[in-house]
Protein backbone atom coordinates (compact mmCIF):
# COMPACT_ATOMS: atom_id res chain seq x y z
CA UNK A 1 0.00 0.00 0.00
CA UNK A 2 1.48 3.61 -1.06
CA UNK A 3 0.92 6.68 0.90
CA UNK A 4 -2.00 7.52 -1.65
CA UNK A 5 -4.31 5.21 -0.17
CA UNK A 6 -3.78 7.11 3.52
CA UNK A 7 -3.81 10.77 1.86
CA UNK A 8 -6.72 10.22 -0.81
CA UNK A 9 -8.49 6.88 0.42
CA UNK A 10 -7.68 5.02 -2.95
CA UNK A 11 -4.34 3.66 -4.48
CA UNK A 12 -5.76 5.53 -7.70
CA UNK A 13 -6.59 8.93 -6.91
CA UNK A 14 -8.42 11.15 -9.76
CA UNK A 15 -6.72 14.48 -8.71
CA UNK A 16 -9.02 17.29 -9.90
CA UNK A 17 -7.27 20.86 -10.49
CA UNK A 18 -8.36 24.12 -9.90
CA UNK A 19 -7.25 26.43 -11.90
CA UNK A 20 -6.82 30.09 -10.59
CA UNK A 21 -7.74 32.38 -12.77
CA UNK A 22 -5.15 35.13 -14.12
CA UNK A 23 -3.52 36.85 -10.63
CA UNK A 24 -2.56 40.57 -9.82
CA UNK A 25 0.93 40.90 -12.47
CA UNK A 26 -0.22 38.64 -14.77
CA UNK A 27 0.02 39.76 -18.27
CA UNK A 28 -3.72 38.41 -18.58
CA UNK A 29 -5.04 40.07 -15.51
CA UNK A 30 -7.96 41.94 -17.12
CA UNK A 31 -7.97 45.71 -16.61
CA UNK A 32 -9.92 46.73 -13.52
CA UNK A 33 -9.43 43.43 -12.18
CA UNK A 34 -10.28 42.02 -8.62
CA UNK A 35 -9.00 39.68 -6.04
CA UNK A 36 -12.06 38.99 -4.91
CA UNK A 37 -13.43 37.91 -8.57
CA UNK A 38 -10.61 35.47 -8.93
CA UNK A 39 -11.78 34.25 -5.11
CA UNK A 40 -15.30 33.33 -6.29
CA UNK A 41 -14.37 31.84 -9.37
CA UNK A 42 -12.35 29.58 -7.72
CA UNK A 43 -15.13 28.86 -5.08
CA UNK A 44 -17.08 27.76 -7.84
CA UNK A 45 -15.22 25.61 -9.23
CA UNK A 46 -14.09 23.88 -5.97
CA UNK A 47 -17.87 23.11 -5.38
CA UNK A 48 -18.00 21.37 -8.46
CA UNK A 49 -15.09 19.59 -8.26
CA UNK A 50 -16.28 18.53 -4.51
CA UNK A 51 -19.83 17.68 -6.08
CA UNK A 52 -18.81 15.82 -8.99
CA UNK A 53 -16.89 13.64 -6.31
CA UNK A 54 -13.00 13.36 -7.34
CA UNK A 55 -10.71 12.15 -4.57
CA UNK A 56 -8.23 15.53 -4.23
CA UNK A 57 -7.95 18.88 -5.43
CA UNK A 58 -4.56 20.31 -7.11
CA UNK A 59 -4.93 24.58 -6.97
CA UNK A 60 -2.48 25.90 -9.53
CA UNK A 61 -1.97 29.50 -11.24
CA UNK A 62 -2.31 27.99 -14.33
CA UNK A 63 -3.70 31.54 -16.22
CA UNK A 64 -0.18 33.17 -15.02
CA UNK A 65 0.86 32.49 -18.61
CA UNK A 66 3.94 33.10 -20.04
CA UNK A 67 5.06 31.35 -16.60
CA UNK A 68 7.66 32.68 -14.78
CA UNK A 69 10.90 30.59 -14.37
CA UNK A 70 10.88 32.19 -11.34
CA UNK A 71 7.35 33.16 -9.43
CA UNK A 72 7.35 36.81 -8.41
CA UNK A 73 6.29 37.51 -4.75
CA UNK A 74 2.66 39.10 -5.83
CA UNK A 75 2.26 36.10 -7.63
CA UNK A 76 2.84 33.82 -4.38
CA UNK A 77 0.90 36.30 -2.21
CA UNK A 78 -2.11 36.45 -4.49
CA UNK A 79 -2.45 32.66 -4.38
CA UNK A 80 -1.89 32.38 -0.48
CA UNK A 81 -4.93 35.37 -0.76
CA UNK A 82 -6.96 33.22 -2.74
CA UNK A 83 -6.24 29.77 -1.04
CA UNK A 84 -6.92 30.70 2.17
CA UNK A 85 -10.42 31.90 1.06
CA UNK A 86 -11.23 28.89 0.24
CA UNK A 87 -9.92 26.69 3.47
CA UNK A 88 -13.18 26.71 5.27
CA UNK A 89 -14.77 24.80 1.73
CA UNK A 90 -12.07 22.15 1.27
CA UNK A 91 -13.46 18.78 1.96
CA UNK A 92 -11.30 17.05 0.24
CA UNK A 93 -7.17 16.04 0.28
CA UNK A 94 -5.90 19.38 -1.34
CA UNK A 95 -2.23 20.42 -2.77
CA UNK A 96 -0.70 23.72 -4.54
CA UNK A 97 1.41 24.03 -7.29
CA UNK A 98 3.25 27.76 -7.97
CA UNK A 99 4.09 26.50 -11.66
CA UNK A 100 7.94 25.95 -13.35
CA UNK A 101 8.97 27.35 -10.10
CA UNK A 102 9.81 24.37 -6.85
CA UNK A 103 11.18 26.80 -4.71
CA UNK A 104 8.23 28.75 -4.80
CA UNK A 105 6.08 26.18 -4.77
CA UNK A 106 7.41 25.25 -1.01
CA UNK A 107 6.84 28.62 -0.22
CA UNK A 108 3.46 28.44 -1.00
CA UNK A 109 2.86 25.26 0.18
CA UNK A 110 4.44 25.83 3.61
CA UNK A 111 2.21 29.10 3.96
CA UNK A 112 -0.89 27.56 2.77
CA UNK A 113 -0.36 23.96 4.56
CA UNK A 114 -0.70 22.00 1.48
CA UNK A 115 -0.63 18.24 1.99
CA UNK A 116 1.09 17.23 -1.60
CA UNK A 117 2.60 19.54 -4.51
CA UNK A 118 3.34 18.19 -8.05
CA UNK A 119 6.39 20.28 -10.22
CA UNK A 120 9.36 20.05 -12.38
CA UNK A 121 11.55 20.15 -9.78
CA UNK A 122 14.43 18.40 -11.47
CA UNK A 123 16.77 18.44 -14.83
CA UNK A 124 17.63 21.50 -17.91
CA UNK A 125 15.42 21.99 -20.07
CA UNK A 126 14.81 24.23 -22.92
CA UNK A 127 11.72 25.50 -24.57
CA UNK A 128 9.42 28.35 -25.58
CA UNK A 129 10.31 30.18 -21.67
CA UNK A 130 14.04 29.50 -22.67
CA UNK A 131 16.43 27.71 -20.65
CA UNK A 132 15.32 25.77 -17.17
CA UNK A 133 17.52 24.66 -15.17
CA UNK A 134 15.84 22.93 -11.52
CA UNK A 135 18.76 22.65 -7.98
CA UNK A 136 17.00 20.12 -6.62
CA UNK A 137 19.40 19.95 -3.77
CA UNK A 138 18.32 23.81 -2.63
CA UNK A 139 14.72 22.84 -3.02
CA UNK A 140 14.81 19.70 -0.65
CA UNK A 141 16.75 21.99 1.62
CA UNK A 142 14.35 24.81 1.68
CA UNK A 143 11.57 22.37 2.04
CA UNK A 144 13.45 20.79 5.24
CA UNK A 145 14.38 24.57 6.65
CA UNK A 146 10.34 25.48 6.02
CA UNK A 147 9.80 21.69 7.78
CA UNK A 148 7.51 20.37 4.96
CA UNK A 149 8.14 16.96 6.19
CA UNK A 150 4.78 15.04 5.29
CA UNK A 151 4.41 17.00 2.41
CA UNK A 152 4.28 14.47 -1.18
CA UNK A 153 6.11 15.67 -3.89
CA UNK A 154 5.10 14.57 -7.82
CA UNK A 155 7.99 14.80 -10.12
CA UNK A 156 7.27 15.11 -13.73
CA UNK A 157 9.63 13.40 -15.48
CA UNK A 158 8.18 14.47 -18.51
CA UNK A 159 7.35 18.18 -20.09
CA UNK A 160 4.42 19.43 -22.29
CA UNK A 161 6.54 22.44 -23.60
CA UNK A 162 10.24 21.42 -23.23
CA UNK A 163 13.13 18.91 -24.24
CA UNK A 164 15.26 17.36 -22.27
CA UNK A 165 19.00 18.50 -22.58
CA UNK A 166 20.48 15.44 -22.81
CA UNK A 167 20.03 12.07 -24.84
CA UNK A 168 18.94 10.11 -21.82
CA UNK A 169 15.60 8.13 -22.64
CA UNK A 170 12.78 9.01 -19.72
CA UNK A 171 13.03 5.90 -18.00
CA UNK A 172 17.18 6.86 -17.69
CA UNK A 173 15.87 9.66 -16.38
CA UNK A 174 13.06 8.38 -13.95
CA UNK A 175 16.06 6.09 -13.08
CA UNK A 176 18.15 8.18 -11.88
CA UNK A 177 15.86 10.77 -10.27
CA UNK A 178 14.90 7.38 -7.93
CA UNK A 179 18.16 7.78 -6.84
CA UNK A 180 19.26 10.95 -6.49
CA UNK A 181 16.31 12.70 -5.93
CA UNK A 182 13.61 10.90 -3.37
CA UNK A 183 10.66 11.14 -5.11
CA UNK A 184 6.76 10.17 -3.29
CA UNK A 185 5.59 9.43 -7.13
CA UNK A 186 5.87 10.45 -10.68
CA UNK A 187 4.01 12.27 -13.31
CA UNK A 188 4.42 11.30 -16.67
CA UNK A 189 2.62 13.23 -19.75
CA UNK A 190 2.22 13.47 -23.51
CA UNK A 191 4.23 15.38 -26.34
CA UNK A 192 1.69 18.21 -25.40
CA UNK A 193 -1.28 19.48 -23.50
CA UNK A 194 -4.43 17.28 -23.78
CA UNK A 195 -2.02 14.20 -25.03
CA UNK A 196 -1.63 10.80 -22.36
CA UNK A 197 1.31 9.21 -22.49
CA UNK A 198 1.65 6.17 -24.52
CA UNK A 199 1.65 2.57 -22.84
CA UNK A 200 5.53 1.71 -23.73
CA UNK A 201 6.39 5.68 -22.20
CA UNK A 202 4.56 3.97 -18.73
CA UNK A 203 5.74 0.50 -19.05
CA UNK A 204 9.30 1.94 -19.49
CA UNK A 205 8.87 4.42 -16.30
CA UNK A 206 7.06 1.77 -13.92
CA UNK A 207 10.46 -0.81 -14.79
CA UNK A 208 12.74 2.30 -13.48
CA UNK A 209 10.74 3.28 -10.57
CA UNK A 210 8.51 0.83 -9.77
CA UNK A 211 8.61 1.58 -5.57
CA UNK A 212 6.64 4.51 -6.16
CA UNK A 213 3.55 5.42 -7.35
CA UNK A 214 3.27 6.73 -11.50
CA UNK A 215 0.49 8.62 -12.43
CA UNK A 216 -0.90 10.63 -15.11
CA UNK A 217 -0.10 13.99 -16.00
CA UNK A 218 -2.03 14.61 -19.07
CA UNK A 219 -4.53 13.36 -21.66
CA UNK A 220 -6.62 11.39 -19.22
CA UNK A 221 -10.23 11.94 -20.14
CA UNK A 222 -13.90 10.09 -19.53
CA UNK A 223 -13.15 7.63 -22.28
CA UNK A 224 -10.24 6.79 -21.74
CA UNK A 225 -9.74 6.54 -17.77
CA UNK A 226 -10.08 3.13 -17.78
CA UNK A 227 -7.28 2.36 -19.79
CA UNK A 228 -5.20 4.89 -18.14
CA UNK A 229 -5.94 3.58 -14.58
CA UNK A 230 -5.17 0.30 -15.84
CA UNK A 231 -1.07 1.25 -16.10
CA UNK A 232 -1.40 4.30 -13.75
CA UNK A 233 -1.68 4.37 -9.98
CA UNK A 234 -3.77 7.88 -10.75
CA UNK A 235 -4.20 10.52 -12.76
CA UNK A 236 -3.96 14.77 -12.85
CA UNK A 237 -7.45 15.76 -14.47
CA UNK A 238 -8.18 19.30 -15.80
CA UNK A 239 -10.06 20.47 -19.07
CA UNK A 240 -12.07 17.67 -19.35
CA UNK A 241 -14.15 18.66 -16.53
CA UNK A 242 -14.61 21.99 -17.29
CA UNK A 243 -18.27 23.14 -19.55
CA UNK A 244 -17.69 22.26 -22.68
CA UNK A 245 -13.75 20.86 -22.91
CA UNK A 246 -12.90 23.99 -23.11
CA UNK A 247 -9.35 25.52 -20.84
CA UNK A 248 -10.90 28.71 -20.25
CA UNK A 249 -14.10 27.52 -19.01
CA UNK A 250 -15.44 26.95 -15.68
CA UNK A 251 -15.30 23.41 -13.73
CA UNK A 252 -18.74 21.62 -15.06
CA UNK A 253 -19.78 19.17 -11.74
CA UNK A 254 -22.19 17.15 -14.19
CA UNK A 255 -18.87 16.75 -16.38
CA UNK A 256 -16.61 15.74 -13.16
CA UNK A 257 -19.43 13.61 -12.12
CA UNK A 258 -19.33 11.83 -14.81
CA UNK A 259 -15.75 11.64 -15.51
CA UNK A 260 -15.37 10.01 -11.68
CA UNK A 261 -18.48 7.27 -12.45
CA UNK A 262 -16.35 6.48 -15.50
CA UNK A 263 -12.95 5.91 -13.30
CA UNK A 264 -14.94 4.06 -10.34
CA UNK A 265 -16.29 1.51 -12.67
CA UNK A 266 -12.08 1.24 -13.75
CA UNK A 267 -11.38 0.83 -10.05
CA UNK A 268 -14.24 -1.46 -9.78
CA UNK A 269 -16.18 0.52 -6.41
Amino acid sequence: MSFQTELFGTEKPIIGLLHLKPLPGDPLYYPGGAIASVADAAKRDLEALQEGGVDAVLITNEFSMPYQKRVSAVTLAAMGRVIGSLADQISLPWGAEAIYDGDATMELCAAVDARFTRCMFTGAWAGDLGLIDRDFAETMRLKSALRLDDLKLFHFVTSEGEVYLNDRTTAQIADSIMFNCMPDALVVGGEAAGRGPSAELISSVRDSASSVPIVCGTGCREETVADVLSRCDGAFVDTCLKRDGRFDAPVDAGRVASFMAAARAAREE
